[in-house]
Order: C-alpha cells, then sequence, then structure tokens
C-alpha cells in the first residue's frame, strides 16, 4: 500500500496514543509527523516536561507508570476507535554498555508494569522500541507471552536505523502488536528513504571550538578539552582509533589487555558515513568516537540532538536556562530517535488502513 499518509486521513481521527516513558518526545514526535495524534506523555523525569510540552502538541503527565491506571489517561484515547499505547522503557538496565546490569534493578520491571497497563485498558495497538539485548531476558518473553494471552498479534525485529535514513549506526528493538490481526513493520525500501551521512546531517552547522558555543543556538555548544585531549584530537582522523597515536598519548588502560578491545573511543566521526549510536554520553570525546570529522572537538549537543533526528529547532531547555551537558546528553541519547517513531506511525497507519479495507 502506498505510504502517502493523505490517501487515509480518514483514518486519523480514529487513532489516538498515549507515550509512556515519553523522555523528550523523539517517539511522541515521529509519531505526529507520521500523523498519529498523541494526547499524552508520560516520564517520571521532570526535566523531559519542558522540550515534551514545548516541542509537542500532547500534554505531559510527571507520574510513574507504577502509580498509573486507566483513569490518568485521557477521554480522547479511551473513546478512540483505535487505541495506540507505547511503551519504550529505559533501556540502560538492558544495554550491552552496561555492565553492572543485574535482576535487582528496578528497571527490569518497568515492561511487567507496562503489560499491567496493557491488561487494564486492551488498546488495539501496542509499539515498544529498547535494545536488541532485551529480546533474551526472561522479563521480555513474560511480556509476549502476556500480549499473545491477551489475543494480540506480535512481531518484533531488530531495526538497522540507518538503513532508513537516521544518519546513525544504531540497532533497535521494535515491537508491533495488534489485536486487528497480522502487522509489521515498512520495510526500509518501501519507507523510500536513503541512507543518510554525518555530512548530510550536521555538515552545515556554524563552526565552533572545544568549550565554544554559537551565540544563534545555545544547544550548539561543544564540551572544552584538557590539554591531553587536545593533543590526541590533533593526531585523530575521521574513522581512525587510538591506535594511530603516538604511544605517549596513549591512555595507561588502553596499554592493557582490557583495554585493547574499545578502538572507537577518543575516535573522530567520518563525513560520509553514518554516526556510531549515540549514547547519553556523546558530548565527551573520549566516551565513544564522538569526535567531529573535522574540527577540534567533541560533537556539541544540538549536532547529538540532530543525529538522533530532532528537528534541528527542537527546544530543550527555556530561554534563557543554561543547558547542562549531562542533563541534555541523557534526553538527547536515551530518546527514541524520531525518524524511527514517524516509521513505527506509518506502519500502525497502514495496518488499520488495510484492516478497514477488509472489514
Amino acid at each position: 500500500m502506498n505510504n502517502n499518509i493523505s490517501k487515509i486521513k480518514h483514518l486519523l481521527p480514529k487513532l489516538n496514543a498515549v507515550d509512556l516513558f515519553c523522555g523528550a518526545g523523539g517517539l511522541t514526535k515521529g509519531l505526529e509527523k507520521s500523523g498519529v495524534s498523541v494526547s499524552l506523555g508520560i516520564d517520571i523525569d521532570p526535566t523531559c516536561e519542558y522540550p515534551y510540552s514545548k516541542n509537542n502538541k500532547a500534554h505531559f503527565l510527571l507520574k510513574s507508570i507504577e502509580e498509573i491506571t486507566k483513569e490518568d489517561l485521557p477521554q480522547n484515547f479511551r473513546t478512540a476507535k483505535y487505541k495506540l499505547l507505547a511503551g519504550c522503557a529505559p533501556c540502560q538496565t538492558f544495554s550491552k554498555y552496561n555492565q553492572k546490569a543485574n535482576s535487582s534493578d528496578n528497571r527490569w520491571w518497568l515492561l511487567l508494569e507496562f503489560s499491567r497497563l496493557i491488561n487494564e485498558t486492551l488498546p488495539e495497538l501496542i509499539t515498544m522500541e529498547n535494545v536488541p539485548g532485551l529480546v533474551q531476558k526472561n522479563v521480555f518473553k513474560e511480556f509476549i507471552n502476556n500480549l499473545k494471552q491477551h489475543d494480540y498479534h506480535v512481531v518484533y525485529q531488530v531495526v538497522k536505523c540507518s538503513e532508513y535514513g537516521l544518519p546513525q549506526n544504531r540497532k533497535r528493538l521494535v515491537l508491533l502488536a495488534s489485536r486487528l490481526g497480522k502487522i509489521s513493520l515498512l520495510d526500509s525500501k518501501n519507507f523510500g528513504r536513503k541512507k543518510t551521512t554525518v555530512r548530510d546531517a550536521i555538515g552545515k552547522l556554524t563552526p565552533i571550538s572545544a568549550g565554544g558555543i554559537n551565540n544563534q543556538d545555545p544547544l550548539h555548544q561543544s564540551a572544552s578539552l584538557s590539554e591531553l585531549n587536545h593533543k590526541r584530537i590533533l593526531v585523530s582522523y575521521p574513522g581512525g582509533t587510538w591506535r594511530d597515536w603516538p604511544e605517549n598519548l596513549v591512555a595507561d588502560c588502553h596499554s592493557k589487555e582490557t583495554g585493547k578491545t574499545y578502538p572507537g573511543v577518543y575516535g573522530r566521526m567520518s563525513w560520509d558515513q553514518p554516526a556510531p549510536t549515540i549514547t547519553t554520553q556523546f558530548y565527551g570525546f573520549g566516551n565513544g568516537r564522538f569526535g567531529h570529522p573535522e574540527q577540534h572537538r567533541a560533537i556539541s549537543l544540538r549536532e547529538g540532538a540532530i543525529l538522533q533526528s530532532f528537528p534541528k529547532n527542537y527546544k530543550f531547555v527555556p530561554p534563557g536556562e543554561v543547558a547542562k551537558r549531562k542533563v541534555l546528553g541523557r534526553l538527547i541519547g536515551n530518546a527514541v530517535p524520531v525518524k524511527l517513531g514517524e516509521i513505527i506511525g506509518k506502519s500502525i497507519i497502514r495496518h488499520i488502513a488495510a484492516f478497514e479495507s477488509n472489514s
């Protein structure tokens, strides 16, 4: 079916979504771009409220999912013909980057709270996005079994986001579930997006120095570099590693056997390739391959947000407020990429269109 939303506009008033664990609004913005109306975003983190409310049409509710019941969900969601409940639980527990994950972490069980809310509301449609490693966990299998017990058709797959036009080599687990019938995610070829590079995404932004800030956009700011890291980035080249440096610049930890398996840290991005996965610490040169391809600095907060496919004018802090890198790095790095949210939204609209045409 043609993905042109204008041809199925009659479906859109019938579909309403609620975004659990909404964060700064990446998924909501993507769903809105696809044509899906989102009435509410819910998160326990108060720093999410400004970017979520400022950039999206949906309302924001500061509340833990453990306290959410169906009565907290908006009337227009509860009465919609097609209800979409989205729940992208915090993923650090399941991430390969988390070396300390264990079963005592409360975030393991947020997925089961999501199941509880599904059971209370029985929406026609469900989506979830998370790290690929979640599929190996018993909590995910329990989540799937619960959906099937409530007559959901379930499909999930690991998505290479760069194949859908995201300028980033991010891999994410995407789940779709429907009580209407079999459902699937749009194929990258059907979505019609070519691969996007770092140059395509951030190549035209105004140059800044390490520790500098753009006067027109306070989010376009870069962390300063120590004298040692300044020397390191000067001898780094796009796509290279610390193994290319003079021996006197190599960190002690990388001289050990355990450190030799991490060549990507202290690296520069390549202009003509997608970026590496944007983590919550992308603003630090030593935290991954987060060096700018050309300028002698780590990428800026704005560049990280753009590589996550947030619009270039997406507002993360109120006017006059200082942008805190640690906070914004977490909000941006943890976000569902906007483009991935758009893919999910268009896949769901296509699914409903097929269901209605066969009814």
